[in-house]
């Protein structure tokens, strides 16, 4: 079984963190065809994410995104596709929030 351990720091605060996973879970269900979980906490926040093939979770904490994930064995050969995909999904989604104001 193949496993995926994506690591994603930000400075956010868990508020806006809570806010762009909340996208996630959306994208995940709508493009990855996804079940998901939201469970909300005070220091941080877990989705849990299946369909037949994966099953994961993606932590979300005031200065990170923590996604763990195996791939049953079709999906496994697919799985630097997968882990790449995943990445740039996350990194889509941070990268708005990391680039700095224009001062007028």
């Amino acid at each position: 079984m193949a496993e995926l351990h994506i690591l994603r720091p930000h400075a956010l605060g868990l508020p806006k963190a809570r806010a762009l996973a909340l996208r996630w879970v959306e994208q995940a269900r709508t493009d990855f065809g996804l079940q998901c979980t939201y469970a909300e906490g005070q220091q941080e926040d877990e989705v849990g994410f299946s369909r037949s093939g994966v099953a994961g979770t993606l932590v979300v904490s005031h200065d990170r995104f923590e996604l763990k994930a195996k791939l049953g064995f079709l999906l496994g050969t697919f799985k630097e596709r997968i882990e790449r995909e995943i990445t740039s999904n996350l990194d889509t989604l941070l990268a708005p929030q990391a680039a700095p104001k224009k001062q007028s």
